[in-house]
């Protein structure tokens, strides 16, 4: 299942896709795509009513509407650094012999199209197209790949976006770097873990103001999505709903000759199959 959420910020209703532009409400079913749904096993709760109400013609127009972020803030965002090899030979580092984590606050999650915001002070805005996970279970200690699959409810396309100079030059924590508003594009849908095919074999792409930047696919993790999964369940609790973004390929801003920043009224457009596509207007501070 493609599972969305529509309306305006702060206000979207859940809803799955019957095609590319028809969708079923479950928001008289569901609250939203949440803690709570993703605890209770609510993808399979939900399942026959989306294809009862798409059997009987009870679908409605996606039309203008407003994607939001397919899932309702997380209680968390983890990030994993340098997870393709060629992205870490453009960063200047080296290949790193376990996953670098590091958090992304949740309040960074914005939908698929909207604006993204150069913070105040922001002098190195980058981007980064990732796929992201999204987890299924309170889980912790996983064994096995198998456990963590497991544990995934389904995977979603991010744009992990970063200001280098808050990043690298601000005492070296990642966290000022990742963390300022509109920083997490995410969607437009969440894809369920029973339709996702090779999630290790994804090509993905990002451009800038129609220009191709990012070409990739999650066949070049170091890491792959399932052992990130196991690894991080190591050293948290992982709750129903938390995101995981799992790093990015070559071609981010820092990494050309010379760097290529983001500006006021830059345009990205990203994709990684089977996960649709975005497009963000980079607008000024506030």
């Amino acid at each position: 299942m493609k599972l969305v959420r529509i309306g305006a910020f702060g206000e979207e209703k859940p809803a799955v896709l019957v095609d590319d532009v028809r969708y079923v409400d479950v928001s008289d079913v569901i609250d939203d795509f949440g803690e709570d749904f993703f605890a209770s096993d609510g993808i399979t709760r939900i399942l026959p009513v989306v294809d009862e109400r798409a059997a009987a013609g009870d679908v409605h127009a996606l039309a203008d509407q407003r994607l939001g972020a397919p899932i309702a803030r997380p209680h968390q965002i983890i990030c994993v650094g340098l997870n393709y090899a060629d992205h870490a030979a453009e960063s200047g580092q080296a290949v790193p012999a376990e996953p670098i984590l590091f958090t992304k606050s949740p309040n960074t999650l914005i939908g698929p199209n909207d604006d993204v915001r150069i913070p105040r002070g922001a002098t190195k805005t980058d981007w980064e197209v990732e796929l992201g996970i999204v987890i299924g279970k309170r889980t912790s200690y996983l064994n096995t790949a198998e456990e963590a699959r497991a544990a995934i409810a389904g995977f979603v396309l991010v744009n992990d976006v970063s200001e280098r100079a808050f990043q690298m030059e601000r005492s070296g924590q990642w966290l000022k770097g990742k963390s300022s508003e509109t920083f997490n594009p995410a969607g437009p849908w969440l894809l369920t873990g029973d339709e996702i095919g090779d999630v290790t074999a994804l090509d993905m792409w990002l451009d800038l103001n129609g220009i191709r930047r990012q070409t990739g696919s999650t066949a070049t993790m170091i890491f792959d999505p399932y052992f990130i999964v196991q690894y991080i369940s190591q050293f948290t609790v992982l709750e129903p709903g938390d995101l995981i973004n799992t790093g990015t390929p070559p071609g981010v801003g820092m990494g050309h000759n010379p760097p290529i920043w983001l500006k006021p009224g830059d345009v990205m457009e990203l994709g990684i199959d089977g996960l649709g596509s975005q497009r963000q207007r980079v607008i000024a501070p506030r």
